[in-house]
């Protein structure tokens, strides 16, 4: 009978630390929305945290964007081949990147650049006590560390992501214009061919949902880090891991919600 009840046992446990994790979670998020009024605490750090999410997230966002640009020009080339004009290179390279590959492609990276980041973080600071000190001195340890990293993922996600939405098309540009036999001007051509401005705010509006998700999962696991050294290493995994996740799930859904 034991033996037959392991595994409803192992699933049941599963589920129970699942709805605890996101009962945390989400009594972290509201904490995280109150202490917006405690300007004077997360004030001062957004600006490094702008810099440390955004602004040193750029090359690896930009080497991931530049080889994808690359690779939809070669592949759309190979499939176009004697059946549709070459021109709509143009046009599957941008469509592709501003509505799919650039956003989604860039919050998975910053998922295991960023949440991991911040998950090690904040879990060494739980770890050692740091937290414990903070609330000791009066501060909110929510304001001072949640809230910077949330807004800054909130503002700069979006960033990083339209301008790797325009290094990947312009890579696809060059590849088009050294390796297939495609002008400039047919390029141009296909890209303007589907273009619609609501494209860009789309993909904007999917990086602000990732930004917040990787720095709201990275920050949670963090300040719920027990076990020491062998604790951090498993809530940076977790972290990326649900983040990444979230993120396809979050694509799904606005896809569903703003394209149907």
């Amino acid at each position: 009978m034991s033996s037959f009840l392991a595994p409803v046992r192992t699933v049941g446990c599963g589920v129970l630390q699942s709805v605890s994790s996101v009962g945390r979670a989400g009594y972290l998020g509201a904490d995280a929305a109150r202490a917006l009024k405690k300007l004077d605490l997360w004030g001062p750090h957004l600006l490094p945290q702008m810099g440390r999410i955004g602004v040193e997230s750029v090359p690896i966002a930009l080497f991931i964007a530049s080889f994808t640009g690359m690779v939809l020009a070669l592949q759309a080339s190979y499939t176009f081949t004697g059946q549709v004009p070459l021109y709509f290179v143009g046009a599957l390279v941008g469509k592709t990147m501003i509505l799919e590959l650039g956003p989604v492609l860039t919050g998975l990276s910053l998922s295991g650049r960023v949440g991991a980041n911040i998950a090690a973080e904040i879990g060494t600071m739980r770890v050692t006590e740091q937290i414990d000190a903070l609330e000791t001195l009066a501060y909110d340890p929510v304001a001072y560390l949640v809230t910077p990293r949330v807004l800054a993922g909130a503002i700069m996600f979006p960033m990083v992501v339209i301008l790797s939405i325009a290094i990947g098309i312009a890579a696809g540009w060059g590849t088009s214009m050294a390796l297939l036999d495609l002008t400039s001007a047919e390029f141009s051509k296909g890209l303007r061919l589907f273009f619609d401005p609501w494209d860009v705010q789309f993909a904007a509006l999917k990086s602000v949902t990732f930004g917040i998700t990787v720095t709201s999962v990275g920050c949670s696991f963090g300040f719920h880090t027990k076990g020491g050294a062998e604790g951090v290493g498993q809530a940076t995994t977790r972290a990326v891991v649900i983040s990444s996740m979230i993120i396809l799930v979050l694509d799904a859904f606005w896809a569903a919600v703003l394209l149907s």
